[in-house]
This record gives C-alpha cells, structure tokens and sequence, in this order.
C-alpha cells in the first residue's frame, strides 16, 4: 500500500460527472494505491500510521500532533497511479497496481478502520475522474509505505 499524504487546512474532492462534492478542513489528505499484496494487515497498518502522524504544529511550532489531536478530519482517495512504474520507456506501468475487485473494497475497508481511531473521513469516489484541490500546508507531504512482509 503506498500513501501520499499532505497536510491541508482545507481539501476537496469533485466528480462532475455525478454532481459528487465533499470536503474537510483541517487534517490530512490522503492519496491511496492498493497494490495486490495488500490485505487486512496493510490496512491496519496504514490506519493506525494515519492516525498518529505527527505532522501538526504544537505550540512550540514542531510537528508534534496527530490529526486526532487537532480534531481534524481525512480525506482519503483512491489513486491506483501512485503504483506507476516509470522505469522503462515513457509510458507508466500499472501492474504493481491491484485489480479494482481487490482495491476497492480494501479501500472501504481502509476507511472505516480511519473512522474507528475517531477520525471524521472522506472519501473520493473510487473509479471516477475526480478532481482534488488543496490548501498544503507547509508544505508537508510524505509518501508512506506498508512494511514488506
């Protein structure tokens, strides 16, 4: 599972063509690829990693708190391009991507493990040609990783 995240004083996500909107404030925006190896474990793993980041300023302006120490919210989306291969010829690879069937509901599933480590999430709508803004700030953005097993 590969994650860029961003923290965003403020996200949204459109999909014109269903008319979808949803957005947050402060917190994290999380992009998300589901790669095959990935199962109950990553998404576990990933949960628990996003919940307890600590990429926000305390009061001494170090990045000392969580997302759930700043009431925040996340807003998470599916992108299976994070798992491109560029290597050879200019022409990305998706094959370290997983198949829709198997991405889909891990990344549901991804979201309600979010939800249970009392965060408020979004979510884009897996499939569609969305369009993400945000408001990065810092910047800070990370590109997380599971462990390999």
């Amino acid at each position: 599972m590969i994650a860029v995240v961003q923290r965003v004083s403020s996200a949204s996500v459109d999909v014109p063509a269903s008319h979808y909107h949803t957005e947050i404030g402060a917190g994290l925006l999380v992009l998300i690829a589901i790669e095959p190896r990935d199962g109950d474990r990553e998404v576990e793993w990933m949960a628990k990693k996003l919940a307890r980041l600590r990429v926000f300023a305390d009061t001494a302006a170090r990045m000392n708190l969580s997302v759930v120490d700043i009431d925040g919210s996340l807003l998470l989306v599916s992108q299976f391009t994070l798992a491109g291969n560029c290597t050879k010829g200019n022409r990305p690879s998706f094959i370290a991507a997983a198949d829709p069937a198997q991405a889909e509901p891990l990344c549901e599933q991804l979201a309600r493990a979010i939800r249970e480590h009392g965060l408020p999430v979004q979510t884009g709508v897996f499939g569609a040609a969305m369009r993400v803004e945000c408001a990065n700030e810092g910047p800070v953005t990370l590109i997380i990783h599971t462990p390999e097993r």
